[in-house]
């Protein structure tokens, strides 16, 4: 006898009665939460920024090795991270899931104990949603909330002429603990009895099943009162995000390539794979990581900060989007990122 209980068992109902015992309102602009019609946010006077992302199984996760609750937590956690590419406070968020019959209540209650964790994590409240049943696999679509006092939104257009380019953490590992997972995947289809070989690459594969929302930044920048001109999250690579802040600005821009940030694991996974890792580093994605342009005059603000690097700098609209080396050539940037279509 299976330990595993199916949803019909539950009904609609009693599955979000059981999840919603879980789920705790902290947020003081949350005025009614799940079990309405609606739910109900009373912000004062500030502004509301308002995020939504879906995610598809075959298309955005595999789930022969993203484990349902680290799936929950990484679907929380790329909806704050364009929150927090607003410089905004993320607040609140609503889910609608769509699930196969495949799914037990528990397998539900993974996936929303990974979403839980990252509302806990990230000080949001779930406050409603929709579930639904699928014929093609496990759908997450999540919008999400924030708050940021009037004027204060930091927005693509307002990069300017010789600001610093700088952006968060590392770059290029998720993509390379994706290609980690998608080889160990096709050797355990070859051979169900082989143990995945990750021990080693721990960091690159969390950073790809489990990446978290850059908010620790966003709270130090503020309260170093770095205030960025322009900014983005690096969800779709570097080089395209780039391409989005200078189209949206009307700039070009200059990173260096000896200043781009990487970790130790991926570039030995990317010399593993035989892939050039600035090309993974530019055009991987899925990193999370912020990109954002601060006026020359925060240089010292920055300079030392362990989470930032300055990468380049901002250039007049005719000089392009270049990406120089130490010795000073430079060569225009191909924004080579994820493709939706």
């Amino acid at each position: 006898m299976s330990n595993y209980t199916p949803l019909s068992e539950l009904g609609e109902f009693g599955l979000i009665k059981r999840l919603n015992e879980k789920i705790e309102l902290t947020q003081p602009s949350t005025i009614k939460g799940i079990g309405d019609d609606a739910a109900i946010l009373e912000p004062g006077e500030k502004q509301i920024v308002v995020t939504s992302d879906m995610l598809l199984e075959g298309v955005h996760f595999d789930l022969t090795f993203c484990p349902l609750k680290h799936l929950g937590y990484k679907a929380v956690a790329v909806n704050v991270s364009d929150i927090a590419a607003m410089y905004a406070k993320p607040t609140q968020i609503t889910v609608n899931i769509a699930l196969g019959a495949k799914y037990t209540v528990e397998a539900v209650e993974e996936l929303y104990e990974g979403m839980r964790l990252a509302c806990e994590n990230y000080g949001v409240d779930l406050v409603g949603g929709d579930t639904t049943s699928s014929r093609t696999g496990l759908v997450i679509s999540i919008t999400a909330i924030g708050e940021v006092a009037k004027g204060n939104a930091v927005l693509r257009s307002g990069a300017k002429e010789n600001d610093l380019i700088c952006v968060t953490g590392d770059l290029g590992a998720a993509y390379l603990g994706l290609q980690i997972l998608e080889r160990e995947k096709q050797a355990f289809m070859a051979d169900p009895e082989m143990q995945p070989q990750l021990e080693d690459r721990q960091y690159i594969v969390g950073r790809q099943l489990r990446p978290e929302a850059r908010m620790d930044v966003i709270h130090d920048m503020k309260e170093r009162d770095i205030k960025p001109t322009s900014m983005i999250d690096v969800s779709d690579g570097l080089a395209s995000e780039l391409f989005h802040i200078c189209a949206q600005s009307g700039v070009g821009a200059t990173i260096y390539k000896d200043n781009l940030p990487v970790d130790e694991q991926t570039l030995e996974a990317a010399m593993e794979f035989k892939l050039d890792p600035i090309t993974c580093i530019l055009n991987g994605g899925e990193d999370y990581e912020l990109l954002f342009t601060v006026p020359i005059s925060d240089y010292d603000k920055v300079k030392n900060h362990p989470d930032i690097s300055i990468i380049g700098k901002i250039t007049d609209k005719s000089e392009g989007i270049n990406l120089a080396n130490k010795h000073g050539q430079s060569f225009p940037l191909q924004a080579q990122g994820w493709q939706h279509f």
